[in-house]
């Protein structure tokens, strides 16, 4: 194998940035803005703001994103090729009251949050990171993400001595309880008057909820609250998750390997927001009609329904506004006088429009990008003979005859014409019969939509675990079939079409 290519290092940097979905939509809107995308809100009205020929996102609770550029040729009802994957991963998150103490030592109250595997979690440098609530001036709250750099939590395995068994099944609740310190430096830290006094309020204020360090440990809230760049007493709220604090890094006889946390699915997130940009460098909108959009949502591993996963309305409401966008000719046309030959053509556009959202669904196709499983060498009964992904050898379609995975043969095609053009390997998945198979937001997102779907990403090793290990060179072949999809789908959609 070749040195690892600049993408590689890259997600590098984007990975060790990102410990929670927070940061990393943080981290996926600063390479938009550096791109030149323009970020707009959901809330503002996107006909004045949104034009053929420009790039734009938005986020939608810090958490999800969904970026877009628009084709210069675009007419309301074309078709947009797009890219969903997810920001989220399994993790402890700290619960609303986390103060705990036991044998003298002080304890933070955790919760579990996806599908982790969690004994990986034990004899780990852990800390915390997220996002907190903060009272800023007259009554208004503002976001701030912080992250803690330094080990400050760690879960203890249980000396072999004193239990011997052959599987390690810890209790959720019980034994998976990060301790932060000794009880008696906490018993004899100078308490913080004005912090706790503030936090509290006065003997005439009305909390509704008991005051923060009543239900987390004070210095536990002094060092959040440090990140954060605040006093304790301005600290309205939190969500905070646990993380480890070894960065992702290149591993591997010649750096052929990825060890890192959160590849599910941070590598997907960070090479459809890279393929995206791609595009617009390398196939220039000037004579695209079409839409090139990814969108990357939390909430995946925990079933997606919330108001900022894929099973809300976020995506339908986006394709909704950009299905109507004008033309560039239109806005042209619009300013002219009226006539009858005009309003002729305002009416019969009003009744394009009022169908423009499903002609464009009928013509799309979402890529839904989330990691796939690599063969395990000393595992390799666990997986169905002929479909053996491995390492390094380009994203993997994933099928599966139940729709755990939205992939038809009409979506084979059209991948493998967009991979040919891109010179990217592909390789084919499926599970055993007698083996379980996981699910992604393909099967929701195409039942949703009505939009046709085919499921893929790049093979990984300890999916789930909070160390993973990956391809390096699978990086740029996602970025490069993400490029040549988006880039290219507008021109291919009628080529492979099956009604």
């Amino acid at each position: 194998m070749a040195s690892p290519p600049k993408s590689a290092f890259e997600f590098l940097d984007f990975v060790n940035a990102s410990p929670t979905p927070y940061h990393a939509v943080a981290s996926a809107a600063a390479l938009l803005d550096a791109a030149g995308f323009t970020k707009i809100q959901e809330r503002d009205n996107w006909a004045s703001t949104v034009k053929p020929g420009g790039k734009y996102y938005t986020t939608r609770n810090g958490s999800s994103v969904v970026a877009f550029a628009v084709g210069a040729q675009w007419k309301p009802g074309n078709p947009i090729g797009m890219v969903g994957a997810h920001t989220d991963s399994p993790c402890l998150r700290v619960k609303p009251v986390s103060k705990r103490t036991a044998n003298g030592y002080l304890q933070v109250g955790v919760e579990t949050y996806g599908g982790g595997i969690w004994h990986s979690w034990f004899d780990r440098d852990l800390s915390v990171a997220g996002r907190v609530l903060v009272r800023e001036g007259e009554g208004s709250f503002v976001q701030k993400l912080v992250k803690v750099d330094k080990p400050i939590l760690r879960i203890p395995t249980l000396a072999v001595h004193l239990h011997r068994q052959s599987n390690f099944d810890p209790n959720k609740e019980d034994e998976l309880l990060p301790i932060a310190g000794l009880a008696e430096a906490e018993l004899n830290k100078t308490a913080e008057p004005d912090a706790a006094g503030e936090a509290a309020g006065g003997e005439s204020d009305f909390e509704p909820l008991r005051a923060l360090p009543e239900r987390h440990h004070p210095a536990f809230l002094s060092l959040v609250a440090q990140q954060a760049g605040v006093d304790v007493s301005r600290i309205v709220d939190f969500e905070l998750v646990l993380y480890d604090t070894q960065k992702s890094c290149l591993g591997g006889l010649r750096d052929e390997l990825i060890f890192s946390p959160r590849l599910d699915n941070l590598n997907s997130t960070f090479c459809s927001i890279k393929g995206l940009i791609s595009s617009v460098r390398s196939i220039p909108l000037d004579h695209d009609a079409s839409i090139r959009l990814v969108a990357c949502f939390d909430h995946e591993e925990i079933g997606s329904l919330s108001a900022h996963g894929a099973d809300s309305n976020l995506l339908p409401a986006v394709l909704r506004r950009l299905s109507v966008l004008p033309g560039a000719s239109s806005s042209s046309s619009s300013s002219s006088s009226s006539s009858p030959e005009s309003a002729s053509q305002s009416a019969s556009s009003d009744v394009a429009a009022s169908t423009a959202f499903e002609q464009t669904l009928a013509t799309s196709f979402l890529l839904s990008a989330d990691m796939s499983h690599a063969v395990h060498p000393n595992y390799a009964a666990k997986y169905e003979r002929n479909h053996t992904p491995a390492l390094n050898g380009g994203p993997v379609i994933k099928i599966n005859a139940n729709q755990r995975y939205a992939t038809n043969s009409p979506g084979i095609v059209l991948v493998q014409e967009v991979a040919r053009r891109a010179r990217v390997p592909l390789q084919l998945f499926v599970v055993k019969n007698d083996s379980p198979c996981g699910s992604t937001i393909g099967p929701m997102l195409s039942a949703k939509l009505g939009v046709r779907t085919l499921d893929l990403g790049n093979p990984q090793l300890s999916m789930h675990s909070i160390r993973e290990t990956g391809g390096s060179a699978d990086v740029e072949s996602a970025i490069r079939l993400f490029e040549s999809f988006l880039g290219h789908y507008g021109e291919l959609e009628r080529k492979i079409l099956v009604d």
